[in-house]
């Protein structure tokens, strides 16, 4: 009987964990126990079988500042998940998103261990900045899992062999989802505004974006006092998120990964720091306004490279601006009161959002099959095509 395969996954942050946990689940539907895992992650990996060896909180790094002050843990912990690829010999190291992290162990693996199949699983956004990095991962590995189709052909220029698995972020399925349940959890009555608050799910993003929100919040309720306000913690960030709610001088419904999506189609607008989140409140038929901060040397820097004319991405997919974004100085809690305070108080031009929000979900490719399945069904050739297992 042949051993079961080894197959080593490592996430650096609460997206990568995600979808870290939606491959282990797709590799054990179809192996059983003939897969085995290790490799790093979060809760969500460790769920399903994935140890890891530290938190990986410490990695979810934001900015070049941010980058250079963290730049001995990061060092550490890439030689730290090297050794553990070098000791525990996966057939296969599937490296998911985190590029900063990711491209490191990459090389690092690849030196100690230079024939095992390295796969990426999500690839740096080098239609929007930096187009150099699509050269250097076809240097670093042998296959990369996109999420969208328009990110193929960047990375197939230089040789790196693709396969488009969609995001698993349009299958989240709505229809369990009851925003009316949560409203009555929680006491709000049905006609009631409520405003849902994304805050992020990085530390940095919590500590810079939650006194932005928090004042956001006021100016709303000095205009409607009788507006409802929940605030979605996320698992990796969510003792930090309740210290910092706690203190604000109104009341709060704190919600946590469970009830989410729940809160998501309760909601009657959303205020969300850019990321993931974006996408599933759209499936959740929730008009939102986006907004991003980070420190500001990495901004001036980064604003010099970035080409991309949104950052929300079925805005990107649409080539418009269909969800208002507020990036850097104009993150204001001024400007985005007054974006959201429209949502709120107008249902025309709430439900006009929605519905091409989810038009532009279209163009990215909801209603397609499960992304997991399909990394599953991708790694498992890459290893019979690398390794003849």
């Amino acid at each position: 009987m042949t051993r079961p395969l080894k197959i080593m996954l490592v996430a650096a942050e609460a997206s990568g964990d995600a979808l870290g946990a939606g491959l282990a689940r797709a590799l054990k539907g179809r192996l059983g126990d003939q897969v085995a895992f290790v490799g790093v992650g979060g809760p969500r990996m460790a769920a399903e079988g994935v140890a890891t060896p530290f938190d990986i909180a410490e990695l979810s790094i934001l900015g070049w500042i941010e980058g250079l002050r963290a730049y001995g843990t990061v060092k550490r912990r890439v030689q730290e998940t090297a050794a553990l690829a070098k000791r525990e010999r996966p057939d296969a190291v599937v490296l998911i998103d985190s590029w900063g992290f990711t491209i490191r162990v990459a090389k690092a693996i690849r030196a100690a261990r230079p024939n095992v199949p390295l796969i990426k699983y999500v690839g740096p956004q080098v239609w929007a900045s930096r187009q150099g990095r699509a050269r250097t991962l076809a240097g670093a590995v042998d296959h990369l899992l996109a999420l969208y189709a328009f990110d193929a052909p960047w990375f197939e220029r230089e040789g790196l062999a693709t396969t488009v698995v969609g995001s698993s972020a349009l299958h989240v399925n709505m229809d369990e989802a009851n925003g009316a349940a949560f409203r009555v959890r929680r006491g709000i009555a049905e006609a009631a505004r409520l405003l849902l608050v994304l805050p992020g799910s990085r530390p940095s993003e919590i500590r810079r974006m939650t006194p932005v929100y928090e004042e956001t919040i006021r100016k709303l309720k000095t205009v409607d006092p009788r507006l409802e306000v929940a605030v979605v913690a996320a698992g990796t960030v969510a003792e930090d998120v309740a210290g910092r709610v706690a203190a604000w001088p109104f009341r709060v419904h704190l919600v946590d990964e469970a009830e989410k999506y729940d809160a998501m189609r309760a909601a009657t607008a959303a205020l969300a720091t850019s990321g993931t989140v974006s996408t599933e409140l759209a499936l959740a038929g929730a008009p939102m306004v986006i907004a991003y901060k980070i420190d500001g040397l990495s901004y001036q820097l980064m604003k010099r490279m970035v080409t991309a004319r949104h950052i929300t991405l079925f805005n990107v997919a649409a080539d418009d601006r269909i969800a208002p974004e507020f990036i850097q100085h104009e993150a204001t809690p001024a400007l985005l009161a007054a974006a959201v305070g429209r949502l709120l108080t107008d249902p025309a031009a709430a439900g006009e959002q929605a519905r091409r929000q989810m038009a532009a979900l279209d163009l990215m490719g909801r209603g397609g099959p499960d992304p997991s399945e399909l990394a599953a069904d991708a790694v498992l050739r890459v290893i019979a095509e690398k390794t003849g297992r």
